[in-house]
């Protein structure tokens, strides 16, 4: 379907997925809810290549010199009134208007494709196939449009491990990875991305109870109609849990704002920009542990989620994401290796994971058996970074070897068999998966900060710079990519030597090389004699 008097909204392609079928016709009568981001008002400069550190621009500064801009608000004002929608919201910082009325009339304004689809299992939802279109005046300022399509997005990225081996509980985490002592996030704001699911407020006063801590300040913050609402173990109650737990025993003193949306692109888009301009909470890191193969995303969205990641490096915020637990292909089964994400951004720090018991840390792959193993590989979507120039980025192991943004940049432990004691919906559950990984690098950044009394923001360039900081891993693989030496596409960097590498951010540091390697887990054990759930493990530090 083509308009003869209009342009195609660059990157709004979106297919029916593999064994996705139309089963009938949207109601024109039903009513949605758009988001349409609009241009900034002026070029952002990339601070890809920066050295990170404090902010040059507040949240108030950046949305006066970069929001949109008044003429560009009114053209989607009179775009909407010509064909019969409101305006619901403007957010100028963001750059986002959001736009509702009747689908007959969205579909009309967007000539846009809509219908009933149902996947595999006969689930169905709104989805949209084919391109958006829009008059040529409109379409100049129009960067991205969303909710149209009411498909899940993403997964949470962790798992739930049955008799792990060894168990461990975030603390016990830290201490294995030498996270500097004497500083425990106070003044900081972690952010959590949150698709689903919920927490209850007493079983966090159980787990950190039991661990010897006061329970964090948490704050929920609804976005698009996204909610608290906590449900079964088995659900995203289990990912919401294990990002708060994680973050608030490794970050104690920090605040933990938690971002609930609906899992679609609109959702997941919307969570990210509103906790990168939040001006109440104002969150220093932002921590993502859901994601999806690239080839499920609209280049649309990807590109305006890696601008919202650009802004927030910009504001000096580090945005931290799970880079997968399907292996090189993400778990994608048409031959291919796909990158997760959005990990595989170039302003998101992505995290792989590793298996980490008491003398010996490799590239976590249980794919074999089911049970998962460590994402990485090479972006279809990304460019080669300017902080990867030097990495040794392998070319991608798909036909024509492209050789792109390589992920992840970090690692930590992330399998289930030697996971994480949280607490879950009242239950005692080990989880693992890189979903793990992110609210533990995320913690990590927010004691940093606080140590540094600056945020690292955007640290990937030193991050390079300061690879021996880092444990490098060197066993194991995760499909098509194997562990080496140096960066690789399973663990990236590797995992962190804390001390160490907060020696190597400092104004004096640059380049430290660790001391005997940094601490390993002496604790943990068997499953039955390591940390559970509902309190800490005998020698945990």
């Amino acid at each position: 379907m083509t308009f003869p008097d209009r342009v195609a909204v660059a990157g709004s392609e979106r297919d029916l997925p593999a064994a996705h079928v139309r089963v009938g016709d949207v109601d024109p009568e039903e009513r949605a809810t758009v988001t349409v981001y609009v241009r900034p008002r002026a070029r952002i400069e990339d601070p890809v290549a920066g050295a990170g550190g404090e902010p040059a621009l507040t949240r108030e500064e950046y949305a006066e010199r970069y929001g949109a801009a008044p003429e560009d608000i009114d053209v989607i004002r009179a775009f909407a009134a010509g064909h019969g929608l409101s305006v619901d919201e403007v957010d100028a910082g963001r750059r986002a208007v959001t736009l509702s009325g009747r689908l007959g009339d969205l579909q009309a304004a967007f000539g846009a494709s809509l219908g009933i689809h149902a996947d595999s299992a006969g689930r169905q939802y709104r989805g949209r196939t084919g391109t958006l279109w829009l008059v040529p005046s409109v379409a100049e300022v129009v960067t991205g449009v969303f909710g149209l399509d009411a498909r899940p997005q993403a997964g949470p990225g962790f798992r739930i491990a049955a008799t792990p081996a060894v168990q461990y509980t975030p603390v016990q985490v830290a201490s294995a990875y030498s996270f500097p002592a004497g500083v425990d996030g106070t003044g900081e704001c972690v952010a959590l991305i949150e698709l689903g699911g919920g927490f209850r407020t007493a079983d966090l006063d159980t787990y950190f109870s039991g661990l010897g801590l006061a329970t964090p300040a948490v704050v929920a913050v609804g976005v698009d109609g996204g909610t608290n609402t906590p449900g079964t173990s088995t659900g995203p109650d289990g990912e919401v849990m294990l990002d708060i737990e994680v973050v608030g025993a490794v970050a104690p003193g920090a605040t933990i704002a938690v971002y609930f949306a609906p899992n679609t692109d609109q959702g997941f888009l919307d969570a990210v920009s509103t906790a990168v301009h939040d001006t109440v909470h104002r969150p220093s890191v932002v921590s993502i542990s859901w994601g999806g193969p690239e080839s499920t995303w609209t280049a649309q969205a990807m590109n305006e989620m890696e601008a919202a990641f650009t802004t927030a490096a910009t504001l000096g915020v580090t945005v931290v994401a799970a880079a997968g637990d399907n292996g090189s292909t993400d778990g994608v089964t048409d031959g291919l290796q796909h990158a997760d994400f959005p990990a595989s951004a170039p302003h998101a720090l992505a995290c792989g994971g590793t298996t980490l018991n008491a003398t010996t840390e490799v590239v976590w792959n249980s794919l074999a058996s089911g049970g998962g193993g460590t994402g990485g590989g090479i972006s279809d979507q990304f460019a080669l970074p300017s902080y990867q120039a030097a990495a040794g980025v392998p070319p991608s192991a798909n036909p024509g070897g492209r050789v792109g943004r390589g992920l992840p940049d970090v690692a930590a432990d992330a399998d289930p068999n030697t996971g994480y004691a949280v607490r879950v919906d009242g239950q005692n559950l080990v989880i693992g998966g890189t979903s793990a990984v992110a609210p533990l690098w995320s913690a990590l950044v927010a004691r940093f900060n606080h140590a540094l009394g600056t945020p690292v923001g955007f640290v990937h360039a030193r991050l390079y710079a300061a690879a021996a900081a880092l444990h490098d891993i060197t066993q194991g693989n995760n499909g098509a990519y194997q562990a080496r030496a140096g960066w690789d596409a399973c663990t990236g960097l590797g995992s962190p030597n804390g001390a160490v590498l907060l020696a190597a951010l400092s104004p004096a540091g640059g380049g430290a090389t660790p001391a005997g390697g940094g601490a390993m887990l002496t604790g943990g054990g068997p499953a039955g004699s390591g940390a559970s759930a509902g309190g800490p493990a005998e020698g945990q530090a």
